[in-house]
């Protein structure tokens, strides 16, 4: 049995989720390790690509940041936020955006702006940036959280960028033709998002959770009957993100001492 962070298991839960062609718009820490595991191990033809413009790196080293001169690489393209952004939208491409959110409720929408009332707020964050447009116009997100009930939450105390809104065809109805939330990775599970209704169900919990954890960790009513035990990271898995992808463990912030999955 091999240990592993949770960082670790939820960047290989998430590079699970990602096919080759996929076009994938990274955002910073677990994001970031998560996009260039997907890249190194499940979908070697895929492209990663970031909000400053760097469309394709090599992923030699990670970058700590979108803002990392990294980003740009041994790039494909170095490029600037319109043409990013324009990738994110382009139609005929299939674009996962990789985003991250102080809250999160059933329907895949996302707070990024404040807690409490907007005007005086107990805690402000730092906005949007492109997580909005992201949302709007990628062919899916995918979204990272830390499972607690403060940050799964019944309602928004804002709603920076739109899910599945208010669950069913009111997403569509928005204006907003394609997209949507495909999961949220957490600390404790893969949750992905009914076909019809859109409400957010437990897909998966991780080897070192349980259904009870998660249940007790969200903030509303979750559908928990088809979760099954995910496939714990396996030695090869561990061995890419760790020699290859952040061998200096600056995302992957390894501990050698958490028990095995």
């Amino acid at each position: 049995m091999i240990s592993y962070s949770d960082n670790e298991m939820m960047a290989i839960a998430a590079g699970r989720l990602i096919n080759d062609g996929d076009v994938v718009f990274a955002g910073t820490g677990v994001a970031m390790l998560a996009a260039t595991a997907a890249k190194r191990i499940y979908a070697p033809r895929a492209v990663v690509f970031f909000e400053t413009g760097g469309i394709d790196p090599s992923l030699d080293e990670i970058p700590m940041a979108v803002g990392d001169s990294r980003v740009m690489s041994g790039t494909s393209l170095n490029s600037g936020l319109i043409e990013a952004f324009s990738t994110v939208g382009h139609r005929k491409l299939h674009t996962i955006a990789f985003l991250g959110a102080a809250q999160v409720d059933r329907y895949g929408n996302l707070n990024t702006t404040s807690i409490g009332n907007y005007y005086k707020p107990g805690k402000r964050f730092s906005g949007s940036g492109g997580a909005c447009d992201a949302s709007a116009l990628a062919s899916g997100i995918i979204i990272f959280m830390q499972h607690e009930k403060r940050r799964f939450v019944e309602k928004l105390d804002y709603l920076t960028s739109v899910g599945w809104y208010k669950g069913g065809n009111s997403r569509q109805e928005l204006g907003l033709k394609r997209g949507g939330a495909i999961a949220v990775v957490t600390n404790l599970g893969v949750l992905r998002f009914h076909k019809e209704t859109k409400e957010m169900y437990l897909r998966e919990f991780f080897p070192r959770a349980s259904v009870d954890m998660v249940v007790e960790n969200t903030g509303f009513p979750i559908d928990v009957s088809g979760a099954k035990k995910t496939l714990p990271p396996l030695p090869e898995e561990l061995k890419v993100l760790r020699e290859e992808v952040d061998p200096q463990r600056l995302i992957c912030q390894s501990d050698m001492n958490a028990p095995p999955g």
